[in-house]
């Protein structure tokens, strides 16, 4: 059985149900799947999954949260090399740069990106929540 990390910071509540969703689509496809805050996890702990989906939201001038979830994060980019990897996040302002960036220093370690990524403005909606559970089925 495939197991699955899905890693996420959220201030507001919203990257955190998106992060549900992508759980429940990687359940639903039949991994064993664990949720953890950015503050639980870390670069020990990315030989334990086979895919790992990360979720942050855009903060500041369209970046990564940069307290806890990017010190995380770069903690795991020396092991993103052929690993399958998801991202997903939500935002309030600009056009998604954090996400295309993000994407490309996944990219640049090697990283598997399995799908296109989730991003939502502000709180998800619907649409948003299915595309989070299917990204979480393609990662199994």
């Amino acid at each position: 059985m495939m197991k699955i990390a899905v890693v996420y910071w959220s201030s507001t509540g919203n990257t955190e149900s998106m992060a549900q969703a992508v759980a429940e689509g990687a359940k639903k496809a039949g991994a064993e799947t664990e949720l953890f805050t950015a503050t639980e996890f870390g670069g020990d702990k990315m030989d334990g999954f086979d895919a790992v989906a990360f979720g942050c939201p855009a903060m500041g001038a369209e970046e990564l949260e940069d307290t806890e979830f990017a010190p995380m994060f770069e903690g795991c980019e020396g092991k993103l090399s052929g690993k399958k990897i998801a991202l997903f996040g939500s935002y309030g302002w600009g056009d998604g740069e954090w996400m295309r960036t993000w994407e490309e220093t996944c990219q640049s370690k090697g990283a598997n990106l399995v799908c296109d990524s989730v991003i939502c403005q502000e709180t998800p909606d619907e649409d948003a929540l299915d595309a989070c559970r299917k990204l979480g089925e393609a990662l199994v």
